[in-house]
């Protein structure tokens, strides 16, 4: 690890190419300029910026406020770097997908050459509510052709989570677990379509939601004629972020 406050522009040259060559982290913090070409064509003038080079090859330029990179390149970039002109210049070529990045240093702040580890896993972790807007936003999702008709339908043994129609008219009971289903979700969801077989002549189906369930619980589910849906945790974030602000009531038939 290697890390130098205000180095020189030679000192920091040896600081990327140390780097680049035993693929660690760079960070260079300092100021800067930015060509791009590929998916489009930017130039981004002098400024203050953070350039992050991670193991993989990815490349993320940053400007001192905001979330998202200003520019930035996909992982698997082949680099140059090199001394010219008193400037610091560094070439990421993406030829996978024929993009380019040249940023030039004019200065720099900070220059860290870093060997990192990260094999945590990553959770998401969502409630029964976000899963039902999710599933509301895009009934696709759930199976093709299933139309969602009311939330929260009270029924004798509690409330049913989503109550639809699939293409074929039959009627659908969803129910929703934010984490691994159990028993006691089957046992539930059968109590629902049962209470809504006595209620009407039509076929019910009983399908439940969740991003796992246990190997009992899939079993009892089969047994008892229901079926299960393993929702997608990351999918379903990335769609409500696409539908905020949406009412639930505007995904109703």
């Amino acid at each position: 690890m290697i890390i130098d406050i205000t180095p020189t522009l030679e000192k920091a040259l040896s600081i990327v190419l140390n780097a680049l060559n035993q693929k660690k982290v760079l960070v260079l913090v300092g100021t800067c300029t930015v060509e791009y070409q590929g998916r489009a064509k930017s130039t981004l003038s002098l400024g203050d910026r953070i350039l992050i080079i991670k193991r993989d090859g990815a490349v993320l330029v940053h400007r001192p406020i905001g979330y998202a990179p200003v520019n930035y390149q996909r992982p698997g970039c082949i680099f140059y770097a090199k001394l010219e002109k008193n400037r610091l210049k560094i070439e990421a070529i993406d030829q996978k997908h024929r993009e380019y990045m040249r940023i030039i240093f004019y200065s720099v702040k900070l220059a860290a050459c870093l060997d990192l580890e990260d094999k945590g896993e990553f959770a998401l972790y969502v409630t029964e509510e976000d899963i039902r807007r999710a599933i509301l936003a895009n009934p696709e999702s759930l199976e093709e052709g299933f139309r969602p008709i009311s939330i929260e339908k009270e029924v004798e043994p509690g409330f049913i989570d989503i109550y639809g129609i699939d293409k074929n008219n039959k009627l659908v009971i969803v129910e929703l677990k934010r984490k691994k289903a159990d028993k006691a979700a089957v046992t539930q969801l059968i109590k629902y379509v049962n209470d809504i077989k006595r209620k009407s002549k039509r076929e019910v189906r009983g399908i439940l939601v969740a991003p796992s369930i246990t190997k009992d619980a899939h079993t009892l589910l089969t047994s008892l004629g229901l079926e299960f849906k393993k929702i997608n945790i990351k999918e379903c974030m990335n769609l409500l972020r696409r539908v905020e602000g949406k009412k639930i009531t505007e995904y109703l038939s």
